[in-house]
Protein backbone atom coordinates (compact mmCIF):
# COMPACT_ATOMS: atom_id res chain seq x y z
CA UNK A 1 0.00 0.00 0.00
CA UNK A 2 1.37 3.23 -0.67
CA UNK A 3 0.08 7.30 -1.10
CA UNK A 4 -0.85 7.80 -4.38
CA UNK A 5 -0.68 11.66 -4.69
CA UNK A 6 0.86 14.63 -3.12
CA UNK A 7 3.77 15.51 -0.78
CA UNK A 8 4.40 11.94 0.22
CA UNK A 9 3.56 10.34 -3.19
CA UNK A 10 4.90 7.11 -3.57
CA UNK A 11 5.16 6.53 0.17
CA UNK A 12 4.77 2.94 1.41
CA UNK A 13 2.66 3.45 4.37
CA UNK A 14 2.32 -0.05 6.68
CA UNK A 15 -1.01 -2.51 5.93
CA UNK A 16 -2.50 -5.14 8.55
CA UNK A 17 -2.05 -8.50 7.44
CA UNK A 18 -4.64 -9.90 10.10
CA UNK A 19 -7.75 -11.23 7.91
CA UNK A 20 -10.27 -9.24 9.90
CA UNK A 21 -8.96 -6.42 8.55
CA UNK A 22 -9.59 -5.00 4.73
CA UNK A 23 -7.43 -2.60 3.48
CA UNK A 24 -8.39 0.62 0.96
CA UNK A 25 -6.74 -0.63 -2.42
CA UNK A 26 -4.72 2.14 -4.28
CA UNK A 27 -7.13 2.11 -7.42
CA UNK A 28 -10.20 2.53 -5.30
CA UNK A 29 -8.74 5.08 -3.26
CA UNK A 30 -6.98 7.32 -5.99
CA UNK A 31 -10.44 6.99 -7.69
CA UNK A 32 -12.31 8.28 -5.07
CA UNK A 33 -9.92 11.49 -5.31
CA UNK A 34 -10.46 11.76 -8.59
CA UNK A 35 -14.42 12.36 -7.77
CA UNK A 36 -13.81 14.41 -5.03
CA UNK A 37 -11.07 16.80 -7.27
CA UNK A 38 -13.29 16.29 -10.70
CA UNK A 39 -16.93 16.03 -9.71
CA UNK A 40 -19.55 18.64 -10.23
CA UNK A 41 -22.01 17.28 -8.58
CA UNK A 42 -20.44 18.96 -5.23
CA UNK A 43 -18.08 21.78 -4.40
CA UNK A 44 -15.20 20.32 -2.36
CA UNK A 45 -12.01 22.18 -1.76
CA UNK A 46 -9.69 18.94 -0.42
CA UNK A 47 -6.96 21.86 0.60
CA UNK A 48 -7.29 22.92 4.50
CA UNK A 49 -10.13 20.92 4.80
CA UNK A 50 -10.66 19.08 7.87
CA UNK A 51 -11.54 14.95 7.61
CA UNK A 52 -13.03 12.70 9.75
CA UNK A 53 -11.86 9.07 9.23
CA UNK A 54 -14.54 6.62 11.05
CA UNK A 55 -13.02 3.03 11.14
CA UNK A 56 -9.75 4.38 10.15
CA UNK A 57 -8.04 0.91 9.97
CA UNK A 58 -4.15 1.95 9.18
CA UNK A 59 -4.99 5.18 7.94
CA UNK A 60 -5.04 4.99 4.27
CA UNK A 61 -7.51 7.13 3.31
CA UNK A 62 -6.63 10.05 6.08
CA UNK A 63 -2.79 9.81 5.44
CA UNK A 64 -3.92 10.49 1.38
CA UNK A 65 -5.92 13.46 2.21
CA UNK A 66 -3.16 15.24 4.29
CA UNK A 67 -0.57 14.19 1.35
CA UNK A 68 -2.99 16.06 -1.04
CA UNK A 69 -2.94 19.38 1.38
CA UNK A 70 -6.20 18.85 3.51
CA UNK A 71 -5.20 20.27 6.83
CA UNK A 72 -6.46 17.70 9.44
CA UNK A 73 -7.64 14.32 10.34
CA UNK A 74 -9.30 12.74 13.18
CA UNK A 75 -8.93 8.95 12.96
CA UNK A 76 -11.66 6.72 14.62
CA UNK A 77 -10.45 2.86 15.35
CA UNK A 78 -10.54 0.76 18.00
CA UNK A 79 -9.52 -2.33 17.02
CA UNK A 80 -5.84 -3.14 18.29
CA UNK A 81 -3.84 -4.38 15.48
CA UNK A 82 -4.91 -1.43 13.37
CA UNK A 83 -4.57 0.84 16.01
CA UNK A 84 -0.81 0.25 16.13
CA UNK A 85 0.02 0.41 12.79
CA UNK A 86 -2.43 3.53 12.11
CA UNK A 87 0.25 5.07 15.17
CA UNK A 88 3.53 4.21 13.33
CA UNK A 89 2.00 5.25 10.03
CA UNK A 90 1.75 8.70 11.42
CA UNK A 91 4.58 8.73 12.96
CA UNK A 92 6.61 7.72 9.94
CA UNK A 93 5.35 10.24 7.61
CA UNK A 94 6.03 13.15 11.12
CA UNK A 95 1.71 13.31 10.51
CA UNK A 96 1.49 13.57 14.47
CA UNK A 97 0.67 17.33 14.54
CA UNK A 98 -2.03 17.83 12.04
CA UNK A 99 -4.03 14.04 12.97
CA UNK A 100 -5.54 12.71 16.54
CA UNK A 101 -6.91 9.53 17.11
CA UNK A 102 -9.92 8.62 18.92
CA UNK A 103 -9.44 5.21 19.89
CA UNK A 104 -13.38 4.35 20.38
CA UNK A 105 -15.73 1.57 19.21
CA UNK A 106 -17.67 4.10 17.16
CA UNK A 107 -21.18 2.39 17.14
CA UNK A 108 -21.05 1.77 20.75
CA UNK A 109 -19.01 4.56 22.87
CA UNK A 110 -18.65 7.59 20.29
CA UNK A 111 -20.81 10.77 20.97
CA UNK A 112 -20.27 12.78 17.84
CA UNK A 113 -21.14 16.05 20.13
CA UNK A 114 -17.36 16.03 21.46
CA UNK A 115 -15.78 17.66 18.31
CA UNK A 116 -16.22 21.28 18.46
CA UNK A 117 -16.18 21.43 14.51
CA UNK A 118 -17.35 20.84 11.22
CA UNK A 119 -16.34 18.28 9.23
CA UNK A 120 -15.67 18.52 5.09
CA UNK A 121 -15.62 15.05 4.44
CA UNK A 122 -16.25 12.23 6.66
CA UNK A 123 -15.09 8.96 5.20
CA UNK A 124 -17.13 6.16 6.69
CA UNK A 125 -15.53 2.65 5.76
CA UNK A 126 -16.72 -0.05 8.21
CA UNK A 127 -16.28 -3.72 7.52
CA UNK A 128 -18.84 -5.09 4.69
CA UNK A 129 -20.46 -6.88 6.92
CA UNK A 130 -21.93 -3.48 9.17
CA UNK A 131 -24.97 -3.50 9.39
CA UNK A 132 -25.70 -0.40 11.43
CA UNK A 133 -24.99 2.45 8.97
CA UNK A 134 -27.85 3.92 8.89
CA UNK A 135 -28.09 4.54 13.09
CA UNK A 136 -24.21 5.71 12.23
CA UNK A 137 -25.39 7.79 9.77
CA UNK A 138 -28.36 9.53 12.07
CA UNK A 139 -25.99 10.23 15.02
CA UNK A 140 -23.56 11.97 12.11
CA UNK A 141 -26.92 14.37 11.34
CA UNK A 142 -28.36 14.81 14.72
CA UNK A 143 -24.94 15.85 15.71
CA UNK A 144 -24.47 18.20 12.96
CA UNK A 145 -20.50 17.85 12.81
CA UNK A 146 -20.68 17.97 8.64
CA UNK A 147 -19.99 21.55 7.22
CA UNK A 148 -23.08 22.66 4.94
CA UNK A 149 -20.64 21.57 1.72
CA UNK A 150 -19.18 19.11 3.06
CA UNK A 151 -19.85 15.34 1.74
CA UNK A 152 -19.75 12.22 3.48
CA UNK A 153 -18.31 9.08 1.41
CA UNK A 154 -19.08 5.81 2.27
CA UNK A 155 -17.39 2.65 1.21
CA UNK A 156 -19.41 -0.52 1.10
CA UNK A 157 -19.27 -3.87 -0.84
CA UNK A 158 -21.16 -3.57 -4.72
CA UNK A 159 -23.93 -6.30 -3.56
CA UNK A 160 -24.38 -4.29 -0.47
CA UNK A 161 -28.16 -2.51 -0.38
CA UNK A 162 -28.11 -0.80 2.44
CA UNK A 163 -30.92 1.70 3.72
CA UNK A 164 -30.16 5.14 4.67
CA UNK A 165 -31.70 7.69 6.15
CA UNK A 166 -34.18 9.95 4.19
CA UNK A 167 -32.14 13.12 5.17
CA UNK A 168 -29.00 11.34 3.15
CA UNK A 169 -29.09 12.68 -0.48
CA UNK A 170 -26.76 10.29 -2.57
CA UNK A 171 -25.22 12.70 -5.18
CA UNK A 172 -22.65 10.18 -6.82
CA UNK A 173 -22.19 6.52 -7.02
CA UNK A 174 -19.21 4.33 -8.45
CA UNK A 175 -18.22 0.91 -8.63
CA UNK A 176 -14.92 -0.85 -8.21
CA UNK A 177 -14.42 -3.98 -8.50
CA UNK A 178 -15.49 -5.18 -5.10
CA UNK A 179 -16.15 -1.81 -3.83
CA UNK A 180 -18.80 1.01 -4.10
CA UNK A 181 -18.60 4.34 -3.20
CA UNK A 182 -21.38 6.44 -2.06
CA UNK A 183 -20.40 10.56 -2.35
CA UNK A 184 -23.40 12.21 0.02
CA UNK A 185 -24.65 15.19 1.71
CA UNK A 186 -27.48 16.19 4.14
Amino acid sequence: MRIVAGKFRGRKILDSTDKKTRPLKDLVKESIFNVIVHSKKFDLNLENSTILDLFSGVGSFGLEALSRAADSVIFIENYPVSLSILKKNIENLNLGKRCKIVEKDILKDLNFKIFKKKFNIIFLDPPFKEKNISYLLIKIFESKILDKDGIIIIHRNHKESDKFPEELEILEEKKYGLSKILFCKF
